[in-house]
């Protein structure tokens, strides 16, 4: 157990996030880590030799095509929010010239790159009403930027029809601007970074208590606009039922949404912008749900005798409502890797799922929905492991990137992708898409293992997380792409969302109108005609472009 005034899971992000994140990986550069030796062993057995890459290119020896704004547009900006707020030098174009997931490193590593013309770096509200007023006036392009930790292409720097794309940094916008003790309610500036969100408001004993996997870096306003679920979901909820209010600018006007607790006037137009990913305009202040601090956390780790148990197992406990404020599942294949990594191979080699459930709250309450949880887990066959493998999990939560990147450094791809469905439709739906990655792969002559989990809970269904290790001998990239594109027919054929909490990004959009319908693609189309005429506000994210007969695109950065 756990005691004191601050988040527990708060705490264990450390204090990385005062370092500037690795511009072609993850996180802080001096914490980056070595591949555990007993992983470095089991990789041959599991996906036979992979040749080494090539080195990566150096952040000094990248090739960027010149900026592509010009002199009038730059004095514009610099007019609006100072001249050194704009910036075009190679390694703060290079800083935000996307995202986070592993196409998104694969291409940093190369040497010649693609990157916004500008960033520009607003200090207010104020100053983004003026510089998207610009941008749809002159015709550059908009990408918001927070932390920078999309996995879904949703920050690529694209022009879409325009000449020239700017980067809105929007880390200046930093901060608490109120917190109503009686409400329960904070009001925090889009730019605000998990940890600083914590931080500021566990000064008054409260938290936020919202814990994705890029918490230390993604932003209150990203956690936002990409309908965010962290893995206190099951406690706390996901990030937009949390969001009571925003703040938003978008290219012909500005919105304060969130006008009561309940209302029935009208469509819930606050609904509309979670989950926008910057593409009808930009978040600036979002308003959330806080409550007090945790007195206590206990954990409890389980084992069972498959993934179908412990998927029962999970359902009972989300329908019974017992309370865990965490509960994951991993297959038997993610519960062995992750054995492997700890230098356990005797019980890596062992049959079996593996589950964690955290409680956190008053210490009776706590001990109370530990016992009710408990007592539901062991009537479906689980057995109790104790707490200390779930400690471990929360320590090492916010570190489980940086093994990405050491995998990607020996040459093996990995990388993630989510969904959701019904409990009903669980493990089909995990089959076909475990096939999917498997037969794709295969297709090309190549191994792969694909781990699995589920991270979140409700009472009709639960999230699938995979992750996929594959020993590709030729471009990653390439061998990536068809595999993408096979998961994705088979997560909507299926019947599983095209994105639980990842976003749609670029990466996802050819798929949305298969989930929506032609009719809902036409009321977001609609939306993004009037909010956003010019079509300056992320080109590609969300929504595919449109491009009209006899129209010309703009050019490719390197096309000269």
């Amino acid at each position: 157990m756990v005691d004191g005034d601050a988040s527990p899971i708060a705490a264990s992000a450390g204090d990385e996030t005062s370092a500037q994140m690795r511009w072609n990986g993850w996180g802080d550069p001096v914490k980056a880590k070595e591949l555990p030796l007993a992983v470095r062993a089991l990789l041959p057995v599991m996906l036979g030799r992979v040749p080494k890459p090539e080195a990566a290119a150096a952040l000094d020896e990248v090739e960027l095509a010149p900026s592509a704004l010009d002199a009038a547009d730059r004095a514009a900006l610099a007019e609006i929010v100072g001249e050194a707020k704009v910036a075009t030098d190679d390694e703060s174009r290079i800083r935000h010239s996307g995202g986070r997931s592993t196409p998104d490193l694969l291409r940093r590593r190369a040497r010649r790159q693609d990157a916004p013309d500008a960033v520009v770096s607003p200090a207010d509200h104020a100053q983004i009403v003026e510089v998207l007023r610009l941008a749809g006036t002159r015709g550059i392009a908009v990408v918001p930027f927070g932390g920078g930790t999309s996995v879904v292409g949703g920050l690529d720097p694209e022009r879409g029809m325009h000449q020239a794309v700017i980067a809105l940094d929007l880390r200046r916008l930093t901060g608490l601007r109120s917190l109503d003790e009686t409400n329960g309610e904070a009001v925090l500036l889009a730019g605000t970074t998990g940890p600083e969100a914590e931080r500021l408001l566990g000064e008054h004993g409260f938290e936020l208590g919202h814990f994705p996997q890029s918490f230390r870096y993604a932003t209150i306003g990203g956690f936002a606009a990409a309908r965010s679920s962290g893995q206190n979901s099951a406690g706390n909820g996901r990030f937009d039922a949390m969001v009571t209010g925003l703040r938003v600018v978008t290219p012909t006007g500005e919105l304060d949404l969130g006008r009561a607790p309940g209302s029935a006037a009208g469509p819930d137009l606050l609904r509309l912008f979670l989950g926008s990913e910057g593409a009808f305009g930009v978040i600036t202040e979002v308003r959330v749900r806080v409550h007090r601090a945790p007195e206590a956390r206990l954990a409890e780790a389980w084992t069972f005798p498959d993934f179908a148990a412990g998927a029962d197992a999970l359902r009972r406990v989300a329908q019974f409502g017992t309370g865990p404020t965490i509960i994951r599942l991993s297959d038997e294949a993610e519960t062995g890797v992750s054995l492997a990594q700890v230098g356990r191979i005797g019980k890596a080699l062992a049959k079996g799922a593996s589950a964690i459930t955290i409680f956190e709250g008053d210490a009776e309450v706590a001990a109370e929905r530990q016992a009710r949880t408990a007592e539901v887990l062991r009537e479906a066959g689980g057995v109790s492991a104790g707490p200390a493998a779930a400690e471990e999990w929360v320590h090492g939560r916010f570190n489980a990137p940086y093994l990405r990147d050491a995998l990607l450094d020996h040459g093996v791809f990995c990388e993630t992708l989510e969904t959701a469905t019904t409990w009903s439709n669980l493990e089909r739906l995990k089959r076909e898409v475990t096939a999917a990655i498997t037969g794709g792969f295969a297709l090309q002559h190549a191994k792969s293992l694909v781990l699995c989990h589920v991270s979140h809970v409700y009472p009709t269904g639960a999230a699938l997380y995979f992750t996929i290790l594959a020993g590709v001998k030729g471009d990653q990239l390439t061998a990536w792409e068809p595999v993408k594109t096979a998961v994705n027919d088979a997560i909507m054929s299926g019947g599983g969302t095209i994105s639980h909490h990842h976003g749609v990004g670029r990466d996802h959009a050819a798929w949305l109108e298969r989930e929506i319908g032609p009719v809902g693609l036409r009321i977001l189309r609609a939306v993004k005609a009037e909010l956003d005429p010019a079509g300056v506000m992320n080109p590609g994210a969300l929504l595919e472009p449109v491009v009209a007969a006899g129209s010309v695109a703009a050019p490719e950065p390197w096309s000269n």
